[in-house]
């Protein structure tokens, strides 16, 4: 046995298992680091990532690299763009697209997953990153108005419920924004914010509306009934977005009236 026993030395072995009726949030759980790696690490798209135990990170990595290369595919970025990644986690999405792009500006709530993300950044020697802690509805408007003169992408991954309206209002006002991709594990609760991109200007939505242009749903949790949606929104080209938001009668060669009908039925009828 003591041969077997030196085999295993090293492998995490479970002691304690704590159940609730219903789970606290992630702030209030208390952490006591016992022995070995204070942190999981994985590989993704050819990059290694840090995860303290509060931050966000996927919990299915190839489907995850899945979702990401389809999100680097429609993006379109080309090294004059700027990357703006609303809840970023550990980074994962803004560090896979660094390479290809000019910037990118990262927001994240927890704190731990901002130092992750840093140190994702370096040890993954990408220098063209920056992260930020707090609120995106505190952080999103100020930023995007610093970048008004950048060639901007947003990449917005939120919590179930979605973003804070305020978020999507700033977003509509940077007429420098084109492009954005809403990564969406509830595409129900997070209606709000695809009808607040999409609306027709207001006294409460200023700036022209996007528009939906396709959609895909990435299975990360088999055999569940839940997925990951990623939805692509370009911004509508003209000025005012109103007038393509607005039904349009079909061609006329498409009309028909009822003496139409009747001159059709005539002709195509036999002769007495």
């Amino acid at each position: 046995m003591g041969g077997r026993d030196e085999s295993f030395r090293g492998l995490a072995t479970p002691t304690d298992l704590t159940t609730h009726r219903k789970t606290p949030s992630q702030e209030g759980l208390p952490l006591e680091h016992i022995a070995g790696d204070q942190y999981i690490h994985e590989d993704l798209l050819g990059l290694t990532f840090q995860i303290s135990p509060h931050a966000f990170f996927q919990v299915n990595t190839p489907a995850a690299e899945v979702l990401y290369t389809v999100i680097q595919d429609w993006a379109q970025l080309d090294m004059e763009s700027t990357v703006l990644d609303v809840c970023c986690g550990t980074g994962t999405i803004g560090l896979a697209l660094a390479r290809k792009v000019k910037r990118v500006v990262g927001i994240e709530l927890c704190q731990e997953a901002v130092e992750d993300a840093r140190v994702n950044a370096n040890n993954n020697e990408l220098s063209n990153v920056e992260f930020h802690c707090g609120r995106a509805e505190d952080l999103v408007p100020a930023l995007v108005s610093k970048l008004a003169s950048q060639q901007l992408v947003a990449i917005l991954d939120p919590p179930r419920a979605g973003l804070h309206s305020k978020v999507i209002l700033a977003i509509r006002r940077a007429e420098n924004l084109k492009r954005l991709l809403y990564v969406s594990c509830n595409p129900r609760a997070a209606m709000g914010n695809f009808v607040d991109l999409c609306r027709a200007p207001s006294n409460r939505v200023k700036g022209t509306p996007f528009r939906p242009v396709k959609a895909v749903a990435v299975d990360l949790f088999p055999q569940t009934p839940h997925c990951e949606m990623l939805i692509l929104f370009e911004r509508v080209e003209h000025p005012n977005g109103t007038e393509t938001l607005e039904p349009k009668d079909p061609p006329a060669q498409h009309l028909s009236g009822p003496q139409d009908d009747t001159q059709q039925e005539s002709e195509s009828s036999p002769s007495s």
